[in-house]
């Protein structure tokens, strides 16, 4: 269709050549690729730490609860841990920034924390049970 009406127009251009297509066998069996052929598949990097790549989005469009009409959502790829920020649906970069600084990196904090205690109770059990032999 492109191609015929760089140079010609006419009234009813598109349902002509529509039909002149419809009609022709050799249109109907060769289709031409309208998308760039794939490259070769890479794996994905092998995360070790959390907290490092993250895969961030808003949920828009919900109702007004106490001035906030978003949702920003943030999550860990490596331990898919999902942590939710109510917004606002117009939130500006300077204002995502904070939202990052005072929430996500609590949430941070927080994990690597809980991750550190539950070794230190498992190596006290582990001299416990020791003692106990």
């Amino acid at each position: 269709m492109e191609l015929v009406t760089r140079n010609y127009w006419w009234l009813g251009v598109t349902r002509d050549v529509g039909r002149y297509v419809e009609g022709y066998n050799m249109c109907q069996q060769m289709k031409n690729r309208t998308e760039e052929i794939a490259g070769n598949l890479r794996l994905s990097e092998v995360l070790e730490k959390p907290w490092t790549h993250l895969i961030v989005d808003f949920i828009t469009k919900l109702p007004i609860v106490a001035r906030k009409d978003a949702i920003l959502a943030v999550c860990d790829r490596l331990s898919k841990m999902v942590h939710f920020v109510a917004t606002i649906e117009g939130t500006s970069a300077e204002e995502l920034a904070r939202l990052f600084r005072d929430n996500v990196q609590y949430v941070k904090v927080t994990w690597v924390t809980r991750k550190c205690s539950i070794r230190l109770r498992a190596s006290i059990c582990s001299e416990v049970d020791k003692e106990a032999r």
